[in-house]
C-alpha cells in the first residue's frame, strides 16, 4: 500500500512553505483547501513578492531517472471537437510533444491522462479521449492504445504488462467524480499506475484536482514537464523581472472576471491597454452614455477607483476613443464606426475604432514586455473582430516580449497567422489570469512539496 509523503505535515504541513511565486502557503481550511497567507512577504515597489525572484525547488523531467519506468504524464488534451468528433485545433496535442518524446527517447512506458470538457462524474461517449489517441499517434509515429478507463483492475493490468516505448492514453479522468473532488482513494489509484509522476497540464494547475495535486500525495516521485516549466518560467521572466515598460493588455466580457487581476497588476504594469466589452464599464466611470452596450452598473465605481489609482501609481490606462457600434448583437447587424461620445441610443459597442486601434499601436512603440489576455472585441464575428486582429499585429510587430495567453486570445492570435511572431502562447486560460491575479497555483506548489518532502 501507498503511503501518503505529506502525511507527516498535512497538505502541505504544519510548517510554512514557499511556492513558486514565493507566496508562503498557509495551513488547510476545513474544505481541505489550501489557504495563502497574504502579505507574508514584502514587496518590492513595483513587482511581485521578492522572494519570487528566487529559484523554485519544482523538479524538471530532466532532473530524474524515468528509465524502464512507468511514467504517469498528466497533460491538457482539453481539445475542441466538432459533432462528429473531429478534432479541430490540435494545438494542445502538440504542446506536450516533447515531454512525451523526452519520455521516450530514455526508454520509458508512458501512461498519459488528461480530461475532455465537463462530463460531472458520468461517462459521456462524446466526450471520451480515443479521437485524441489516433491524433497522438500521428504525431509520435506509433501506436498509442486507448485504455477503457482511467482506474480499476482492466486498467493496472493494461499498464503492467506494458512494454518500454509503450504509450497508453486513460480514458477522460473527469468520468469520475474523484478527478474533481481531490479525492484521497482515486488519487491514489492513478498513483499506483506510475513509478514516476510528471505534470504537463499547465492549464489545469489552478485546480484542486487528483490527477494534478492529490495524486503528488502517493506517487514515489514528482516533476514537472518541459510545457508547465515553461510556462511558470515566461510568466516569471515577464512579471517578476521585467524589462520596462511593460505594458497590459486586458479585455474581455466582464471587469468582474479581470478586477482582481488588475488590482495586483496596478503594483507590476507601466501601461494598462483596456478592450473588450470590460471597458464600457471603465467608459461609464467617466460618464459616457454607453447606449445598450453591456455595462457592469454595480462595478462602475470600482472600475472608476481602479483608474483613480493607476494614476496615483504613475500608470498609464487607455480606454477606447471609438467604438465599432451596432444595432444589434448578430454578424449581420447594422454597424458604424462612433466616437466613445456618441454611441447611438439603442446601439451596443462591440469592437474597438480604427482610432483606438491607432492609439495602442502608439503605445506599444517603447514597451519591452507585454502581457495580454481577454480580446479587445467580439472577435467571433468577423464584423467586430479587426480591433483584436489589429492588435495582434502590433503586438507581433513590436520588439518586446510578448505572452499571450486566456480569454480566447490564443485562438485570435491563431486565427490572425501571427503565432510565430508572438514570444510565447500559454495554453492556460484559468492558470493564465489566476498567476496574473497574484495567487498560488495548487498543483505547482504540489510539485514543490514533493521535492520538499523527498
Amino acid at each position: 500500500m501507498l503511503e501518503s509523503r505529506h502525511e507527516k505535515y498535512g497538505w502541505f504541513g504544519g510548517e510554512k512553505r514557499v511556492d513558486r511565486q514565493g507566496l508562503h502557503i498557509g495551513h488547510d481550511d476545513v474544505s481541505g483547501k489550501m489557504v495563502p497567507q497574504e502579505n507574508a512577504l514584502s514587496q518590492d515597489e513595483k513587482g511581485f513578492n521578492t522572494a519570487a525572484k528566487e529559484e523554485g525547488v519544482m523538479k524538471s523531467i530532466k532532473d530524474i531517472d524515468i528509465s524502464k519506468k512507468s511514467v504517469f504524464i498528466r497533460v491538457d488534451f482539453n481539445v475542441p471537437m466538432d459533432d462528429h468528433q473531429n478534432i479541430t485545433d490540435d494545438s494542445r496535442i502538440q504542446a506536450v510533444l516533447p515531454t512525451l518524446k523526452y519520455a521516450l527517447d530514455h526508454h520509458s512506458k508512458i501512461v498519459i491522462a488528461s480530461h475532455v470538457g465537463r462530463p460531472e462524474g458520468k461517462v459521456v461517449p462524446e466526450l471520451s479521449l480515443a479521437p485524441v489517441a489516433k491524433r497522438l499517434g500521428r504525431f509520435l509515429q506509433k501506436e498509442v492504445v486507448m485504455a477503457k478507463d482511467c482506474t480499476g483492475p482492466e486498467v493496472k493490468d493494461l499498464v503492467n504488462n506494458m512494454k518500454i516505448g509503450d504509450v497508453v492514453l486513460l480514458e477522460n479522468l473527469r468520468f469520475h467524480l474523484g478527478e474533481q473532488d481531490n479525492d484521497d482513494a482515486f488519487s491514489r489509484e492513478l498513483a499506483e499506475l506510475c513509478d514516476v509522476y510528471i505534470n504537463d497540464a499547465f492549464a489545469v494547475t489552478h485546480r484542486i484536482n487528483s490527477s494534478v495535486v492529490g495524486i503528488t500525495k502517493f506517487a514515489p516521485i514528482c516533476a514537472a514537464g518541459f510545457l508547465l516549466l515553461d510556462e511558470v518560467n515566461y510568466f516569471k521572466k515577464a512579471m517578476m523581472d521585467p524589462q520596462r515598460p511593460l505594458v497590459a493588455i486586458v479585455g474581455g466580457a466582464k471587469v468582474s472576471d479581470k478586477i482582481k487581476a488588475l488590482e495586483n497588476m496596478l503594483n507590476i504594469v507601466d501601461k494598462f491597454i483596456i478592450g473588450g466589452a470590460m471597458a464600457n464599464t471603465f467608459l461609464q466611470s467617466k460618464g459616457y452614455d454607453l447606449g445598450k452596450s453591456k455595462v457592469e452598473k454595480d462595478l462602475v465605481d470600482v472600475a472608476a477607483s481602479t483608474i483613480k489609482k493607476a494614476a496615483e501609481n504613475n500608470i498609464k490606462f487607455y480606454l477606447p476613443v471609438d467604438v465599432v457600434a451596432a444595432d444589434r448583437f448578430d454578424s449581420r447587424a447594422t454597424i458604424k464606426i462612433v466616437p466613445v461620445q456618441e454611441i447611438p441610443y439603442e446601439w451596443m459597442a462591440l469592437d474597438i475604432g480604427p482610432a483606438t486601434s491607432l492609439l495602442y499601436s502608439e503605445a506599444l512603440y517603447d514597451a519591452k514586455t507585454i502581457v495580454w489576455n481577454g480580446p479587445l472585441g467580439v472577435f467571433e464575428m468577423d464584423a467586430f473582430s479587426q480591433g483584436t486582429l489589429g492588435m495582434v499585429h502590433s503586438v507581433a510587430s513590436s520588439y518586446a516580449l510578448s505572452i499571450v495567453g486566456g480569454g480566447d486570445t490564443d485562438v485570435a492570435i491563431h486565427k490572425s497567422g501571427e503565432a510565430d511572431r508572438i514570444t510565447y502562447i500559454s495554453t492556460g486560460g484559468g492558470a493564465f489570469l489566476a498567476l496574473l491575479e497574484g495567487k498560488t497555483l495548487p498543483a505547482v506548489a504540489a510539485l514543490d512539496g514533493c521535492y520538499l518532502d523527498s
